[in-house]
């Protein structure tokens, strides 16, 4: 636990130096938050229908669906465990995330051309991967940019961009879809290749803004590098993060990729066009939910907020499983989006608190790595739920695990202190 003194550490002075602010955060996370902006059009609509285009046009089984999406979320973690902790010895936080975004861009031109279920589990990697070497550092940066007392206001806004790129860039795909096959229940091969070949312009938009318009820290204000190994700094952390991870961990592996709430939502006899305007409304409430999270976290405490937000998603998940009517998916994908808006930013800022300052890059990798590496098996998981069970049944799970994470947060994890 860092004690508090009169003197600020360097970061922290470089923090209070006088900066003209945008939407009530410093320049730097404003337009990092635009660079997600620009990124999440693309990607949601290019990999958004990804399941859609594997079962329709494919015709690949919900068993390797699961698979496809559980490794291309694990594959995350290959680079978040590292990236966070290379960005901490290196202090070249945005050198990673311009290589991180430039490969993931550069990859989604491949999606055009996918014929097979593997060479979209190769492109996924890829743009996966990017994202995994780009995540840890951008969010170290985040933190080091944003002024004392509004770290979760930072992280909020963030995500609150960051949604509102995917709430435009589903919108888009749905007007696409209605102009190419309106009502149809089957995504078309022609449909999904004109949503790549749009996706691809604001990715590289993206790139442009973080390269010309982020700012790397000076290097006399950054933590300085440290020479211990990856081991031993993940010895340091305090056994409150180690808590956190335990019981995020015990969370994520009944959190299985949302491939499977796309083919749910299409199981129940949603057309393609209905199933993009209920990622609209997960969008929506999603973005009006993020930053008033980020800032009531900074109020009442990140602990609270993420019971709540896990409270919700077991019941949205409970309701998954039991939906039985289209418009029951509505109000689900609706809720849905209220969880993530609260989870998402709160958990990194809760990550930060637990930390000392130049541990967060590190301590961001391994959040990532450890819920990168359950994916995976979460996924599998529901895939063969899904399979040899039936389609609500990876949802049962889901809500289970959650209330056991749920219980062990309230237990084991006590309130953090911000440093």
């Amino acid at each position: 636990m860092l004690r508090m003194s009169y003197a600020l550490p360097p970061v922290e002075q470089n923090r209070l130096k006088p900066e003209k602010n945008l939407l009530g955060v410093r320049q730097n996370v404003f337009f990092l938050g635009l660079v997600s902006f620009f990124t999440d059009i693309s990607s949601e609509m290019i990999f958004t229908l990804v399941p859609l285009f594997m079962a329709n046009v494919l015709g690949v089984p919900p068993s390797v669906i699961g698979l496809v999406g559980g490794i291309s979320d694990s594959t995350e973690s290959l680079g978040k465990i590292y990236s966070g902790r290379l960005a901490d010895k290196l202090r070249r936080y945005k050198a990673l995330s311009v290589a991180g975004y430039s490969l993931s861009t550069l990859s989604k031109p491949f999606m055009y051309l996918a014929s097979s279920w593997g060479v979209v589990l190769g492109v996924r990697f890829t743009d996966r991967l990017g994202k995994g070497l780009r995540t840890s550092p951008r969010d170290a940066l985040i933190a080091m940019s944003s002024e004392p007392g509004k770290r979760g206001r930072s992280f909020g806004l963030h995500k609150a961009m960051d949604s509102a790129g995917a709430f435009l860039g589903l919108f888009a795909a749905a007007a696409v879809i209605y102009f190419t096959q309106r009502g149809s229940i089957d995504l078309t091969q022609d449909t999904f290749k004109m949503l790549v070949l749009i996706g691809i312009i604001p990715a590289v938009i993206a790139v442009i803004i973080l390269v010309t318009l982020v700012k790397e820290p000076g290097r006399e204000f950054l933590p300085a590098g440290e020479k211990t190994s990856f081991r031993a700094a993940a010895k340091g952390m305090s056994r409150e993060f180690k808590l956190f991870m335990l019981v995020l961990g015990i969370f994520t592996l009944g959190n299985s990729t949302n491939y499977f709430a796309i083919l749910r939502a299409q199981n129940l006899g949603n057309s393609v066009l209905d199933t993009t305007l209920m990622l609209v409304v997960f969008n929506f409430t999603y973005l009006l939910a993020a930053t008033p999270a980020g800032i009531l976290s900074d109020r009442l405490g990140r602990r609270r907020l993420m019971i709540i937000g896990w409270s919700l998603y077991a019941l949205t998940y409970v309701g998954f499983a039991a939906a039985e009517v289209n418009w029951h998916m509505w109000l689900l994908f609706a809720v849905f989006g209220v969880y993530y808006g609260i989870v998402e930013g709160v958990a990194k800022a809760f990550v930060s608190d637990l930390v000392p300052e130049s541990k967060r890059g590190t301590a961001f990798g391994l959040f990532y790595g450890t819920t990168g590496l359950l994916l995976l098996p979460a996924s599998l998981i529901a895939g063969f739920l899904w399979q040899e069970v039936g389609p609500a049944s990876p949802f049962y799970f889901g809500a289970v695990m959650a209330g056991l994470a749920m219980i062990g947060l309230m237990v084991l994890v006590k309130p953090a202190k911000k440093v």
